[in-house]
C-alpha cells in the first residue's frame, strides 16, 4: 500500500494488512478519525465499501471526486489509487471484499444509497472477527450485506476530475463555493480561455455541460449539508437556490427523494 502521510503510517499499515489479506470473502474494519485527516493517495489490494456512520468523507481518485455522507457508501474496486479526507469527525465502517465477491458487484467505482438494513449489516460485520466461522452468524450477515449492496441504487455523487489545467481552475473554485452564481463567460479570466473553449472542455472532460456540472456539484453539497443537520432551506441557500420549490424539484430529480426526506433519513440513523 502506498504511503504519503501519517494516516497511512507503518503502524496503520500493519494494523490494516490482516483485513486486506483475510481468507473470508467479506471482513469489516471499524475506526474513528478526526476532522481534517487525509490519507494521501494510496491503493488497497482488495475492493472496499467505504461507509461512515457519522461524518462526511471526501474521496478522490485520479478520475473522479466523491462526497460520501452517512446516507451513502462508496464501492471502490481493488488497486484504485485514491485519497480520503475527513470532513468533520468520521466514524468509518469499512468492508474489504475478496475478488470473487467484488466481481459480483461490478468493476467501476460508484456511490450507492445505504438503507437502514444495509447500515446495520455493515456495522454487524465490522463487529465480527477477521477469521469468523464459515458456517456461523457472520457468514449470513456477510451474504446479506453483499446482496443489499448489489441491490442498492447508484447515486450521481461522483464528479469526474478533468485533466486540463484551465477547467480545473474553474472546477476547484466551484467546489470551494458551489453557490457561486457566475455564468460561464465570467470564468474566462480565471481559466485564461474563451467561453467557447470552456464549454467544449466541460463536455469533453466531464461528460457534462457547465450548467449540468455545477448543478450536480451544488446538489451534492446540499445533500452533505442536510446530513450534517442543515434545514432544507439552508441547504438550498448553500447550493445557490433562491427558490425552495426549484431546489426540491432538482434535488428529487437527482436523488429520488425530497430534501426533507433526506434530512429525516439521517436523523433517524438510516
Amino acid at each position: 500500500m502506498g504511503t504519503t502521510c501519517q494516516f497511512l503510517s507503518p503502524t496503520r499499515q500493519a494494523e490494516i494488512r490482516p483485513f486486506e489479506t483475510a481468507a473470508r470473502p467479506t471482513v469489516g474494519f471499524a475506526r474513528d478519525y478526526p476532522n481534517g485527516l487525509s490519507s494521501g493517495f494510496h491503493v488497497h489490494p482488495r475492493a472496499q465499501l467505504l461507509y461512515a456512520i457519522t461524518g462526511i468523507m471526501r474521496v478522490e481518485t485520479r478520475q473522479a471526486h466523491y462526497v460520501v455522507p452517512p446516507t451513502t457508501a462508496l464501492l471502490l474496486p481493488a488497486d484504485v489509487e485514491h485519497s480520503v479526507t475527513m470532513d468533520g469527525p468520521v466514524a468509518m465502517r469499512e468492508l474489504f471484499l475478496r475478488d470473487d465477491v467484488a466481481d459480483r458487484l461490478g468493476i467501476d467505482p460508484k456511490v450507492i444509497s445505504v438503507s437502514g438494513l444495509l447500515r446495520e449489516l455493515i456495522v454487524a460485520v465490522c463487529n465480527e472477527p477477521v477469521d469468523w466461522e464459515t458456517n456461523g452468524r457472520a457468514y449470513h450477515l456477510s451474504e446479506l450485506a453483499i446482496d443489499e449492496i448489489a441491490r442498492s441504487s447508484p447515486l450521481p455523487l461522483g464528479l469526474r476530475v478533468p485533466q486540463d489545467a484551465r477547467i480545473r481552475r474553474v472546477i476547484n473554485a466551484l467546489l470551494d463555493n458551489p453557490g457561486d452564481q457566475r455564468g460561464l463567460d465570467a470564468w474566462c479570466d480565471v481559466a485564461n480561455a474563451s467561453s467557447r473553449t470552456l464549454a467544449r472542455l466541460f463536455r469533453s472532460e466531464t461528460g457534462l455541460t457547465f450548467r449540468q456540472w455545477r448543478q450536480q456539484a451544488r446538489l451534492t453539497e446540499a445533500l452533505r449539508a442536510l446530513t450534517m443537520g442543515a434545514t432544507p432551506s439552508k441547504a438550498a441557500a448553500l447550493a445557490g437556490y433562491d427558490s425552495a420549490p426549484a431546489f426540491g424539484c432538482a434535488f428529487r430529480e437527482i436523488f429520488g427523494i425530497t430534501p426533507g426526506e433526506a434530512q429525516a433519513r439521517y436523523s433517524q440513523g438510516a
